[in-house]
């Protein structure tokens, strides 16, 4: 089973949730804070790892904590 992240239309909360594709296309899955069933998909971006190296400078020391922001100059 999937993990959905939802948006109410009713009242507007955010949640997460597990649950069969089958409970979400039938409208099954209610809003834990109004009830409604009138809940909309919400997509968000996933995370963004890049493979160090390539010839773009010396991997950053730090990395584990910059991710691929880095402001140290490396990747």
């Amino acid at each position: 089973m999937p993990f959905y992240d939802l948006r109410c239309a009713a009242c507007d909360r955010e949640f997460n949730l597990l649950a069969s594709v089958t409970d979400k296309t039938e409208r099954r899955i209610a809003c834990p804070e109004c009830g409604s069933r009138e809940l909309e998909t919400v997509f968000k971006a996933a995370p963004a790892y890049l493979k160090g190296g390539g010839g773009k400078g010396p991997e950053c020391p730090k990395r584990h904590i910059c991710g691929s922001g880095c402001p140290h100059g490396g990747l």
